[in-house]
């Protein structure tokens, strides 16, 4: 028989995949001006679930969460078929200022005052 916790987790686990499917990662395919275009995204999730100690006093709890991060699209035409990615201004400004940083630490050297 399992334990209250096993339920649990089971019971989130369930709702969890009914959640998460193939079109999380692949949207519905949209036609415009003759390409087919295939949103592209990348889906993850977790969960935790906990129960006290069984008895008059017992009692449990969980949760979960699912992320679901655009990537792209798969343009698909009559010629060919491509991936188009999906630009992270974010990410790639983090890049940015580290690359400056790294820059003006390399040479902080000849700057400095003596």
């Amino acid at each position: 028989m399992p334990t209250p916790t096993e339920e649990l987790v089971a019971t989130i686990s369930e709702r969890l995949k009914a959640t998460v499917n193939v079109k999380m990662v692949y949207g519905e395919p949209q036609v415009i001006e003759g390409k087919t275009i295939i949103p592209v995204a990348v889906a993850s999730y977790g969960f935790g679930a906990g129960t006290g100690p069984q008895g008059q006093d017992s009692g449990g709890g969980g949760g979960g969460a699912v992320r679901v991060k655009p990537l792209g699209v798969v343009e698909v035409t009559a010629e060919r078929t491509r991936f188009v990615p999906v630009v992270d201004v974010n990410h790639l400004a983090v890049l940015g200022l580290i690359g400056l940083a790294l820059v003006l630490f390399r040479f902080r050297g000849p700057f400095r005052r003596r």
